[in-house]
């Protein structure tokens, strides 16, 4: 199967996760898929928070309609023409994924079969239903991709590792692989800087990206640097509309837990029933919280971000990624800024 087949096979895929993120219903044969193929996965969506409470249906077919947009033909085109791919050197790459927020791992499945080598699938348990339903889908459309595919419970007779998880875990994972080619990913997050300028649309998008997910993805918002005299009420306002978060009780629940313990603390909060707002220097703040911190120098403060950039997957403000766009990355926002193709296509 050479790579115009295989950019062929994802950007079908592509419409057909579009389709799932906009309608529940079978939108006829023009997708490839029966009506019992596409009822398949429908029926997976809607049962997710089953298996996993943070995977709401609205949450799902936004990671289908992110993941569809990105798949489009011609951006796959434009995204692989900066790499050298050889149909001659595949290699088996064992990927471990992530579980934090629907199909997390997909960009490192894309990334390995569009590189032309096989996959070895790791999945998480709260992240094990999804991606195997899509690739049933991928080989529907495509039976050549059966012997490229493979998920297992242990992995074996691999030649490179892509690992995703928490910093400690990540530690484990630098041993263990140590032999191989590797990429090994660790905790990040977001940050936000505002400077007052911000209209109300993009404020409601910066919501967005605090809020999407339930604020459990490496690329929401869990920090805001603000002006010294900015007025919060703006920024409350903004966040406003996201209320209904509380409706999950997992959410609900880590709201009330860090409310009890930061007020037996006795910590200065601003608080509106739904998000809890602390001043605070770090930038990893726990679910349902948003840190903020005030600044003097915006310059100053970009300097003083570069001791954190380990720690930061991107920075949502007017001159970096838009906002209400930090959940829709493009194909080349790599995770924690290491370019998997390149890695991928450099394996020998």
């Amino acid at each position: 199967m050479n790579l115009d087949q295989r950019v062929k096979v994802f950007s079908q895929l592509g419409k057909i996760l579009s389709s799932y993120a906009v309608s529940q219903d079978w939108p006829g044969y023009k997708l490839g898929l029966s009506q019992n193929e596409y009822d398949k996965l429908n029926k997976i969506i809607k049962k997710a928070k089953q298996h996993n409470g943070w995977f709401d249906e609205t949450n799902v077919r936004h990671a289908f309609g992110s993941l569809g947009e990105m798949l489009r033909e011609d951006k796959l085109i434009q995204w692989l023409s900066n790499y050298s791919i050889s149909s001659t050197k595949s290699k088996t790459v064992a990927v471990i994924m992530a579980g934090n927020i629907p199909l997390v791992g997909f960009h490192d499945f894309l990334c390995v079969l569009m590189a032309g080598h096989k996959i070895q699938i790791k999945l998480s348990s709260e992240d094990n239903l999804l991606l195997p339903a899509i690739i049933d889908i991928i080989k529907q459309l495509s039976p050549d991709f059966e012997s490229y595919i493979q998920i297992v419970n242990k992995l074996e007779n691999f030649d490179a590792v892509i690992a995703t998880g928490s910093n400690n875990s990540a530690m484990y994972f630098e041993s263990y692989f140590s032999k191989y080619p590797h990429i090994i990913r660790k905790n990040r997050t977001s940050i936000s800087i505002l400077n007052g300028n911000e209209t109300e649309e993009q404020l409601k998008g910066l919501a967005k990206d605090i809020f999407q997910f339930y604020g459990l993805g490496c690329r929401n918002v869990t920090k805001v640097y603000i002006p010294e005299n900015y007025d919060l009420d703006t920024l409350f306002g903004a966040l406003y509309h996201w209320k209904h978060v509380t409706e999950n009780n997992k959410y609900a629940n880590n709201y009330d837990y860090n409310k009890a313990v930061y007020l037996m603390n006795r910590e200065e909060l601003i608080e509106n029933g739904f998000l809890l707002l602390k001043e605070e220097t770090a930038i990893h703040s726990p679910l349902a919280v948003l840190f903020y911190e005030r600044y003097k120098d915006e310059d100053n403060l970009r300097a003083s971000l570069e001791n954190k950039k380990e720690e930061i997957q991107c920075i949502v403000s007017l001159k970096d990624v838009p906002f209400g766009k930090a959940q829709h990355p493009a194909l080349h926002d790599y995770a924690d800024g290491i370019d998997t193709m390149e890695f991928l296509t450099t394996l020998k």
